[in-house]
């Protein structure tokens, strides 16, 4: 058995687990919840051993480097980070309904890494310029930032659309036993935007030395290094917005949702529309 393999199961398996947590949401069947969190725990770490596993194949091709240096190998790594982040929120909130976007994201990335003609699942060498230790710390932090994102994502929409069904109740009271008030999703969104502001931050920082390391230049406004601070930027003013002017609520939300189509953008519309250092979408 190999990496692709499991990595192809993994998909099915999210796609499994999506369906679970839908269908729990949709019919009220709240067992499904269970069961849902149990087939996101056991995929996602079949997926961890597939990614282990992919990790020693480039050490017996000699390549030798982890697994996060192509188009094909940041997607199941993103997966694995959204499920790794909803998982432990889960834990912390008790409150499982809140998986169908991370388990649907995951397998949307899964299903592309493994069955678009755009993406090569082969293990490749690294270019002499990836060849560096900055690699893993710039990769893991800046899609944890993303997954986190993402996760945000998934909270706002939740929370527009929880206003739009109770538009009478905006002040918290309104309770139910499957997803929190509005109050605390506000709450958990704020908390998740700023852990993936801090990972981003790391992640552009960590890049850049990097990048001094590899092309002699800390910045060079390369295409997803501009949108990436432009990312950036948007968090950041959505943050301060909250610290200085109380921003709460719907504003934060629909700006919440900006940002994630800025990181989609920096990551997939970079690749596949502008040319750059960080251009793998053809690999």
């Amino acid at each position: 058995m190999n990496s692709s393999l499991l990595l192809s199961i993994t998909t099915f398996a999210y796609l499994i687990c999506a369906l679970l947590y839908l269908l729990a949401v949709i019919f009220r069947l709240r067992p499904l919840l269970l069961f849902g969190t149990l087939s996101g725990f056991a995929t996602w770490l079949l997926q961890t051993a597939a990614i282990l596993l992919r990790w020693k194949e480039s050490h017996d091709l000699g390549f030798g480097h982890a697994p996060l240096s192509n188009l094909y190998e940041s997607l199941v790594f993103g997966a694995w980070a959204v499920m790794l982040i909803y998982l432990i929120t889960e834990v912390k909130t008790k409150q499982r309904a809140l998986g169908v976007f991370p388990a649907t994201v995951a397998f949307l990335a899964m299903a592309y890494a493994s069955f678009s003609p755009e993406v090569s699942a082969k293990i490749q060498p690294l270019l002499p310029a990836l060849k560096s230790n900055w690699l893993i710390a710039h990769v893991v932090t800046c899609f944890l930032g993303y997954a986190a994102f993402a996760i945000s994502f998934g909270l706002s929409a939740v929370y527009v659309f929880h206003g739009f069904s109770y538009p009478e109740i905006d002040d918290g009271r309104h309770q139910t036993s499957w997803v929190p008030d509005r109050k605390h999703l506000d709450e958990l969104n704020y908390q998740m935007i700023l852990f993936g502001f801090l990972l981003l931050s790391l992640g552009i920082i960590t890049g850049a030395v990097w990048a001094n390391s590899a092309w002699g230049s800390y910045w060079s406004w390369d295409p997803k290094e501009t949108w990436s601070l432009i990312t950036w930027l948007i968090y950041a003013a959505l943050l301060h917005a909250r610290a200085v002017q109380g921003w709460r609520g719907d504003r934060v939300a629909w700006l919440s949702m900006v940002g994630f189509v800025s990181m989609l953008f920096t990551y997939f519309g970079v690749n596949f529309l502008l040319s750059g250092l960080h251009s793998y979408g053809s690999s």
